[in-house]
């Protein structure tokens, strides 16, 4: 991985939204290597507790407390602790990675299922950024970073929640975008592939059937050109990239970090 630029959030302050884990806590930690005092939350406390721990080990400003992002309520106590804790004059940063995956068609999701998989993966992200927005104009600005993914776009069989939930992310994120453009406020999504986290490895001990975990992470990854799932740290960076000053010019963007899965066509040239 590239070098980190300890200067380059210095004296910000960064809320990570589902920072206790995979993607979300890749971030948490980058932003706080360049610097930045981070706020992250969690639904369980035990996670969010083990990250801060292992992030304050190595003298990073992290801090976090449990949340339900799909909760107003819970959402304003967590917005308010990341401005106190980066210093109480407002927020530079949001990043919404807090998600989850459930699976089905439209037929076999009931609708508590689908009524939650539209609050955490994308009421969340209204509810976060209606309160941090205020907090960035008191900085003069600021950067959203939404956590999207391929499935924004295309989709597999059988995740009618997950996928309506990705896309309207995307469209979220460019409707802030033009919003706010004129506050310095810019808002982007990434749009990753299968990646190495909790969430992943979870689908695939649902769906490993005769074989093992680790073999199914494997054949996922080489539906990807590059023949590979990508990790967290490589997800980060390019979120870090979107919240820092050298994408000063970028907002409204939807960013696929997928290892060119979405370049391919599903048919093939005969060899």
């Amino acid at each position: 991985m590239p070098s980190v630029d300890r200067r380059e959030f210095a004296n910000q302050s960064a809320l990570v939204a589902g920072g206790s884990l995979g993607i979300g806590q890749a971030a948490a930690r980058r932003l706080a290597e360049g610097g930045a005092r981070v706020a992250i939350c969690g639904r369980r406390e035990e996670h969010v507790r083990a990250t801060v721990a292992a992030c304050r080990a190595e003298g990073l400003a992290v801090d976090g407390v449990a949340a339900d992002v799909s909760r107003a309520d819970d959402v304003e106590r967590l917005v308010a602790f990341a401005v106190a804790h980066g210093g109480g004059t407002g927020l530079d940063v949001l990043v919404n990675a807090a998600g989850i995956q459930r699976y089905g068609t439209v037929v076999e999701t009931d609708e508590a299922t689908w009524d939650e998989v539209m609050a955490v993966n994308l009421k969340s992200m209204f509810l976060l950024a209606k309160r941090a927005i205020p907090e960035m104009r008191r900085r003069g600005g600021g950067a959203i970073v939404n956590v999207s993914s391929v499935q924004g776009f295309a989709t597999q069989k059988g995740v009618a929640a997950y996928s309506t939930s990705k896309a309207a992310i995307n469209g979220l994120t460019r409707a802030m975008a033009l919003d706010h453009a004129h506050e310095n406020i810019r808002v982007n999504a990434v749009c990753p592939a299968s990646v190495d986290t909790p969430m992943l490895r979870h689908s695939a001990d649902l769906f490993k059937g005769e074989g093992t975990a680790e073999q199914t992470l494997a054949a996922w990854g080489a539906m990807h050109p590059l023949g590979r799932i990508g990790t967290p740290e490589e997800i980060a960076e390019s979120i870090a990239f979107l919240c820092s000053p050298r994408a000063a010019f970028v907002t409204g963007a939807e960013v696929k970090i997928d290892g060119g899965m979405l370049a391919a066509l599903g048919v093939h040239l005969p060899e």
